[in-house]
């Protein structure tokens, strides 16, 4: 018991571990929304205010990505927060690059998790950096989505959970911007770009979480206003951006998402975000890279043993497709033998039915013969 003790102690000081991606347009408002969710400046638009200048306009920048870690303490759990950002995507009139940088930096995340999968000694201060999350900053035009959004996502979706945002949903009507979410969440399912839609399962699902999960994909896309001024509204500090004509809280979800997306990003939905990262995109990843019989990278001082174990684990991946094959047949014989059983079940009822009408019919007549011949008797 006291292992147990010290062992969760020890998980508690070293925190949870997540990995967040943004990506958008320059002024969409990236780096304020980071700033904003971890209450702290981590971002400096600095580099990108000096690509926004006249004077640089001729410059193709093309996009860096910035991985930055931040330690934040969500109701005394300490969050250890990768926050990646990808300045300079979509600026360019080719954005091919842009795409194959982002996708190489995810693969790259796996590949370590698989290299050090393959050591027999594992390094015990090796970090999981492998991105749990994708926020997608929309340009709120307030129509649907460009082609250069459904690129990105479609190409994307096989590496990491996406989730859409509208960014700077202030400048937006509230009908502008119920128009918008519907014509984005149109354009997705017509394209077919496979996001995060906070699934649930109404068989398996307790109701809480049922209603929670369709709350949240109700909202999709979800519109959010950011700022990192704090206001003095009635007595109270809030985070606000403050306009001529009136003040918007970021917090008040009758004005932006925020608050809904932040809970779900630090608190009810991080760790469903990294089971699927791991169960699912990094499997479907791996399985990928080692059906393929490609190197995964590895550091150049792996001995025999570890190049063995290496083997082994290519021998393991194929047993493992084997016994998924095998359940595979094994499940379309037992539909077959049910549908057969079922078909079976079928033709007996109807046997029945026919021969419950056959003598209900026989009866009658056998009833109305006895009728007609009781009739036609002579009185005497």
């Amino acid at each position: 018991m006291a292992s147990i003790g010290l062992h969760r102690k020890k998980n508690l000081k070293k925190g949870i571990q997540f990995c967040i991606m943004v990506a958008g347009i320059s002024g969409t408002g990236r780096t304020t929304f980071v700033n904003t969710l971890c209450g702290k400046n981590v971002l400096d638009s600095a580099a990108e205010e000096h690509y926004t200048e006249p004077k640089n306009a001729h410059v193709d920048k093309g996009i860096s990505i910035k991985p930055v870690i931040v330690d934040l303490d969500e109701d005394g759990t300490r969050v250890s927060l990768t926050i990646v950002d990808t300045p300079g995507f979509g600026d360019n009139i080719n954005n091919e690059s842009n795409f194959t940088e982002i996708i190489g930096y995810l693969e790259r995340q796996y590949d370590d998790i698989l290299a050090e999968e393959s050591r027999i000694k594992r390094n015990p201060r090796f970090r999981d950096n492998r991105v749990h999350v994708l926020l997608y900053f929309i340009t709120p035009t307030g129509h649907g989505l460009r082609e250069l959004d459904i690129e990105l996502m479609k190409r994307l979706s096989a590496r990491v959970n996406i989730i859409p945002v509208i960014a700077k949903a202030d400048s937006l009507t509230p009908a502008e911007l119920a128009e918008s979410k519907k014509l984005i969440m149109e354009d997705i399912e017509h394209y077919k770009i496979p996001i995060y839609n906070f699934p649930y399962d109404i068989e398996e699902d307790d109701e809480q979480t049922i209603e929670e999960n369709a709350e949240l994909r109700s909202r999709l896309p979800f519109a959010i206003v950011s700022s990192t001024e704090i206001l003095d509204i009635g007595g109270r500090q809030v985070r606000a951006r403050k306009y001529p004509w009136g003040i918007v809280e970021v917090e008040n979800p009758r004005y932006s998402d925020f608050l809904l997306l932040r809970s779900a990003l630090l608190g009810s939905h991080l760790a469903d975000l990294k089971e699927i990262t791991h169960d699912f995109l990094y499997e479907n990843y791996r399985t990928e890279r080692l059906s393929k019989g490609v190197d995964v990278r590895v550091d150049s001082s792996l001995n025999a043993e570890e190049l063995a174990n290496q083997s082994y684990l290519l021998k393991e991946e194929q047993l493992r497709r084997d016994e998924e094959k095998l359940k595979e047949i094994e499940l379309r014989v037992q539909r077959e033998i049910t549908e057969k059983r079922q078909e079976l079940l079928a033709r007996e009822y109807e046997l029945k039915e026919m021969e419950a009408r056959f003598t209900r019919e026989s009866s009658a007549a056998t009833a109305s013969a006895e009728e007609e011949l009781h009739e036609e008797e002579p009185k005497t």
